[in-house]
């Protein structure tokens, strides 16, 4: 028999390739390649191997499915199924979770542990009521200025052309809180602004600016960590409640692992783009101690009270999340990783 004849046959005894039965179109801003696109890649062969194939995830990686708010309105149109989001996004759908990543609130990795597990089952409720599952939660990391010019303090930021995440209540609130006039873009047209002068200066993580290569543009950041950014894996509810129970608690397991080696490598990796970005000949401006604390504070005080007016973050949670940090702070603990902050 020939071998062209055996495999023929080993062919048609085996059929074809079983198709799973639900696909999962899941969209992120995280660049093909990058850290976080790599574990979500992960997640993906974990979930197709706990459900016997029946559940696979097709990614759009790189922001081909649009900004974030692209990606809720494809979403809500079905034409997606879920996303990994950052703040902002989050912010769309389930805005008081964001007080985990309140500028000048958190010092360290500890504390924001600490609230976010005293905080997690009621945001967990709220992604729900708004129609979403929330199978993990992840972090960007720590966030800084970098800019084309050196920047020492807040005057030298109100003379550069900052970018604003557009339509981001959070960051317009600070901004607005600081005196500066940002430039509002999208996301995806940052790098090609930077490129064209539009915008001097951006507010990322340090792995943020490698993956997206924002770097390239940039010579100077500061040292002033102003908030942990936050993200989430999520899936709309309406394709979460079609599947069976089993691959349910597939997702819900798989998504939960997937977000601790998520915050793990995020935080390791945040942490070795400084030393590359250092050994690229980016330089470091702006420490802490050279800034007015009360100063930043009352900025923060600021924008807390305008977005508590406006109900985006309660008051009642952003002053329970305050109470969270006091009783924390009170106790102190050994290997606390601080991010030089400006608490009170």
């Amino acid at each position: 028999m020939t071998a062209t004849l055996v495999l023929f046959l080993a062919i048609t005894i085996s059929g074809p390739v079983q198709a799973a039965d639900y696909t999962l179109k899941f969209a992120t801003l995280a660049p093909p390649g990058s850290t976080w696109m790599n574990l979500l890649e992960d997640w993906g062969r974990e979930v197709e191997r706990r459900s016997g194939g029946r559940l696979e995830l097709k990614f759009y990686p790189g922001g081909v499915q649009g900004d974030e708010p692209d990606v809720l309105r494809k979403i809500r149109y079905r034409q997606l199924d879920g996303a990994a989001f950052t703040g902002y996004g989050i912010g769309s759908i389930h805005s008081p979770a964001r007080v985990l990543e309140f500028p000048f609130l958190f010092d360290s990795y500890e504390e924001i542990d600490h609230v976010r597990s005293e905080l997690m089952a009621e945001i967990e409720t709220g992604f729900r009521d708004n129609g979403y599952e929330l199978l993990g939660w992840m972090e960007v990391g720590f966030v800084y200025f970098f800019s084309q010019h050196r920047i020492e303090d807040f005057e030298d930021l109100k003379k550069r052309r900052i970018w604003l995440w557009q339509g981001d209540p959070l960051g317009q609130a600070m901004f607005a809180a600081g005196d500066l006039a940002p430039v509002p873009l999208s996301i995806t047209d940052v790098y090609t602004s930077l490129s064209t002068g539009l915008i001097d200066t951006v507010y990322c993580t340090p792995l943020a600016a490698i993956a997206l290569q924002w770097h390239t543009r940039l010579d100077y950041m500061s040292q002033l960590p102003m908030a942990n950014g936050i993200g989430a894996l999520v899936v709309a509810k309406r394709f979460f409640d079609k599947l069976p129970a089993e691959l349910q608690q597939v997702l819900r397991e798989t998504g939960a692992q997937a977000s601790r080696e998520l915050i793990r490598a995020t935080r390791a990796d945040n942490a070795t783009s400084l030393e590359v970005l250092r050994e690229e000949g980016m330089e470091f401006v702006m420490p802490p101690e050279s800034l007015d604390r009360d100063a930043l504070l009352e900025m923060r005080d600021q924008a807390a009270a305008q977005l508590t007016e406006d109900s985006y973050i309660p008051r009642s949670l952003y002053e329970r999340t305050r109470e969270l940090l006091t009783e924390y702070r009170s106790t102190p603990a050994e290997g606390t990783t601080t991010a030089h902050g400006a608490h009170d």
